[in-house]
């Protein structure tokens, strides 16, 4: 596709990318923090801004391969225009502020791969899908919360053998300083995963439209942005979510949420 954007456009388009950012992180910031909040190892206001600074500097730990993916191994990058970027997002958007309204945990990163397979099918039909790319994001969809729930269970099962001789109270105070650390490496993957589905969708805009050049990549500027927008909308809180997760689902303890945060972070890193 020429370069046929007007400036004014092309900046509305990517202003829509980071409000998708911005509501990623206050969506999904609630599963950053239900577990330490729900254990009272941290107050909801020091829980947002303690996984907001873990969301921001995910990407100095890690690559941008999902970017990689998102932008060029869902629907192909020569067919993807400013109306499949517009579309991608909107739908995305929508089904966020539906299951934010109603406090239903789910996955935005998930919805704006189905917002931009869909609008990609709308523009060129099956041609424009790239079935590798989608189908290892598709088996990601399932095996991500068997794995997130295997190894929290085998790490359960670990920590209580090793804590069999010790107090309760004594568990309850030593896995409440543990949770930081499991709360940070799970906002870790968090900004570090999802952050780069919104960078995958400014940069292969931003191709598209002649401005990285003939090789994709994702510049900086979108690298920081991204991070920021998300990290901005983990400070505001997702509290209906953080509601359900925290207490409606399951009712845990400081170790049992410890084991939680660490299995969901190690899913997360091997996703990234």
């Amino acid at each position: 596709m020429e370069a046929s954007l007007s400036l004014p456009v092309l900046a509305g388009l990517i202003g829509i990318a980071l409000l998708f950012d911005f509501l990623n992180g206050l969506h999904d910031a609630a599963n950053s923090i239900a577990t330490i909040v729900s254990t009272r190892v941290l107050r909801p206001q020091y829980a947002v801004m303690w996984a907001a600074f873990f969301n921001f500097i995910a990407f100095l730990f890690f690559g941008l391969h999902v970017a990689q993916t998102l932008g060029t191994g869902i629907v192909e990058a020569s067919l993807v225009d400013a109306r499949v970027i517009f579309g991608a997002l909107v739908g995305a958007i929508t089904w966020n502020v539906l299951t934010w309204v109603l406090g239903i945990p789910s996955s935005s990163s998930h919805a704006l791969v189905g917002g931009l397979v869909g609008a990609g099918l709308a523009k060129a039909g099956w041609q424009a899908v790239v079935w590798g790319g989608l189908g290892k994001t598709a088996a990601a969809i399932v095996l991500s919360p068997l794995l997130g729930f295997a190894l929290a269970l085998l790490l359960v099962l670990i920590v209580s053998w090793l804590c069999v001789r010790a107090t309760p109270f004594a568990v309850d105070r030593r896995f409440r300083l543990l949770q930081f650390f499991s709360a940070s490496l799970y906002s870790l993957g968090h900004g570090g995963n999802d952050a780069q589905k919104t960078m995958g969708i400014i940069a292969v805009l931003l191709f598209s439209q002649g401005h990285l050049g003939s090789e994709f990549h994702v510049p900086l500027w979108v690298v920081l942005s991204c991070q920021a927008a998300m990290a901005a909308g983990t400070l505001l809180g997702g509290w209906r979510i953080v509601h359900t997760m925290g207490s409606r689902i399951t009712r845990l303890t400081p170790m049992q949420g410890f084991c939680a945060e660490t299995g969901g972070a190690l899913t997360l890193f091997g996703a990234t």
